[in-house]
């Protein structure tokens, strides 16, 4: 079954979003993005139960984290700088994938990145597997949000969301004994079916990310070199629709046979009409030509 394509969004004046995103690609933006808040040595503030962090930047890196679609910009009047809200995984992917982002503690204090990441394990256990399918669809260019509302762990975009809508429903599912008891999910035909009719309804195709790993502990950030993503797409099997398709092909040739059949019996008829045309005319001839025969032969007789 074929995959659906992009569903690019409608733009005012017919512009043309697939053509904007071709020339802006997202690589581009994020290493613009990058460059300048490296270069501005920007400082993102945890949260006390760190589920979230702050970010305070100017106008020009603000535009390249909307571009980039990382972050919600937080309403803060009254202050020169602007300021995001970042989740988990954002913060650590710009932090530890990127290296643009230190991150400081409420009371100001510089976190390494493994004391980072023993917060954030903490404070949520599936942070490991969920970071990892995160970064690993962020290094490959696509726009990753939260797929809370779709019954999903992520959603995927080609590109920015004002410009495109999400392709995939992502569901990330732990494998190996070192993730412990949350390896049960989606083992059950009834998950599967759930969430399969949740993604076709909202036009995504559902895509399980497992994370497997055997050699490693996940208490480390170390462990994600060897974290292993394996990328397995869904689809639901509608025998109507595969009916359907085998069939067209058939009605096709249907059809052009009949259009076949009406052109040879429209050039019979027409020939068959030139025929009687031509004899007609070949009668009306002949009536002439005895007429005048007999009409010679009469003359003859009379002379005589």
């Amino acid at each position: 079954m074929d995959l659906p394509g992009p569903r690019w969004k409608k733009g005012k004046d017919g512009k043309n979003f697939a053509a904007l995103a071709a020339t802006n690609p997202m690589s581009t933006i994020v290493a613009e993005l990058q460059a300048s808040l490296r270069d501005a040595e920007t400082v993102a503030i945890l949260s006390g139960d760190g589920k979230y962090a702050i970010l305070a930047v100017g106008a020009h890196q603000a535009a390249l984290l909307n571009r980039a679609a990382f972050g919600r910009a937080v309403d803060n009047t009254g202050d020169e700088k602007l300021w995001f809200q970042l989740g988990p995984e954002e913060m650590f992917f710009l932090c530890h994938a990127l290296r643009c982002i230190t991150v400081e503690s409420e009371n100001k204090k510089q976190m390494g990145e493994g004391e980072l990441w023993d917060l954030l394990t903490s404070t949520s256990e599936p942070f490991p597997e969920m970071y990892k399918a995160y970064e690993h669809l962020r290094l490959k260019n696509w726009v990753v949000r939260s797929g809370l509302q779709y019954g999903a762990d992520f959603v995927a975009y080609r590109h920015h969301p004002a410009l495109v809508h999400s392709e995939f429903a992502v569901i990330v599912i732990p494998e190996g004994k070192m993730f412990g008891a949350r390896c049960g999910r989606m083992k059950v035909w009834p998950d599967l079916l759930c969430a399969l009719r949740a993604s076709g309804s909202v036009a995504k195709t559902l895509l399980f990310l497992t994370i497997s790993t055997m050699n490693c502990e996940v208490r480390s950030s170390d462990c994600l070199e060897q974290l292993i993503v394996h990328e397995r797409m869904i689809n639901r099997w509608i025998p109507q629709q595969c009916r359907e398709q085998q069939d067209k092909p058939r009605r096709e040739e249907a059809h052009r046979d009949e259009q076949r059949q009406k052109q040879c019996r429209e050039e019979a008829i027409r020939e068959e009409q030139e025929d009687t045309r031509e004899g007609v005319v070949f009668s009306y001839w002949g009536v002439i030509l005895s007429f005048t025969i007999l009409s010679s032969l009469l003359v003859y007789k009379l002379k005589l």
